[in-house]
């Protein structure tokens, strides 16, 4: 069989992914038909996405990891999952900050490639609980010297959790006593009936008390975020002012999400800026 060079690897394994999602389970032959590659092909994707933890390979196809409430992956495998989503997302994110003005990233990959996108943007200044958020800054400083508009990073203090964030007693002090125009928060899972959630229950305090400090809370989150609840809810949809999102996330979510805040899905019609 001819391999379909119209879909890049990321591509195929991302429909691997919903398609696990979807149905709860498939065949490699099916996955063959379906994306119009080879059987080795199939097997390779299904050996990556198995090692990335995102499905669990079984005899003939896959099937959905059943992860607990309390799973929190780290950040090196957070990163491959959905790349080029969560770049769509950080360039329409980015859309939305003004020059001048004091926001606040939490830790997560989607706000690691929306903080790339923040460098050009002058005169900010950043609030973040993320270790590799502050680096983003910081190494774009040294690399160019102190260049004139740089952003102003302010980095908690905490302890460190898997994701590299900063979180309890310390970065909750330090969150309580500041006030920042917009908060763009990654999560680990959104949905109607808990709101926002995460598997680290000191996570979720910390998340609390940005979302406390912020005039608005734009979350950063692509689609197989949906659904997925962890241990602890720190937010409800209704306190959220903006969704961004990618074009994978289902009618129905978009629907639902639509009934409680603004969503944004990156790269269709409405243009992030008009906000």
């Amino acid at each position: 069989m001819s391999e379909n060079q119209n879909l890049l690897a990321e591509q195929r394994r991302a429909l691997i992914v919903d398609e696990v999602r979807r149905r709860g389970g498939v065949r490699v032959n099916e996955l063959t038909r379906k994306l119009g590659v080879s059987d080795m092909t199939v097997r390779r994707d299904l050996d990556a996405l198995a090692r990335q933890g995102v499905l669990e390979k079984v005899h003939g196809g896959a099937v959905p990891v059943v992860e607990a409430s309390t799973h929190e992956p780290g950040f090196e495998a957070k990163s491959g999952l959905e790349p080029t989503a969560k770049e769509e997302i950080a360039r329409a994110a980015a859309l939305l900050v003004a020059p001048g003005t004091a926001i606040a990233l939490s830790g997560g990959t989607t706000t690691y490639a929306l903080a790339h996108h923040l460098l050009d943007v002058p005169d900010l200044t950043v609030v973040t609980n993320s270790v590799r958020v502050a680096d983003v800054f910081h190494s774009a400083q040294r690399g160019s010297g102190q260049r004139q508009g740089a952003a102003t990073v302010v980095l908690t203090g905490g302890v460190r959790t898997p994701s590299d964030s900063l979180v309890g007693p310390v970065a909750d002090q330090a969150i309580a006593t500041l006030h920042f125009d917009v908060l763009f928060l990654g999560v680990h899972g959104i949905s109607a009936e808990a709101g926002l959630s995460t598997p680290n229950l000191a996570e979720a305090e910390t998340n609390r008390r940005l979302v406390r400090s912020a005039r608005r809370v734009v979350v950063v989150a692509d689609h197989t975020k949906w659904g997925v609840v962890g241990l602890s809810s720190f937010a409800a949809l209704g306190q959220v002012d903006t969704l961004v999102t990618d074009a994978g996330l289902p009618a129905e979510a978009r629907a639902e999400v639509s009934e409680h805040l603004r969503l944004v899905v990156a790269g269709e019609a409405e243009d992030a800026a008009d906000a």
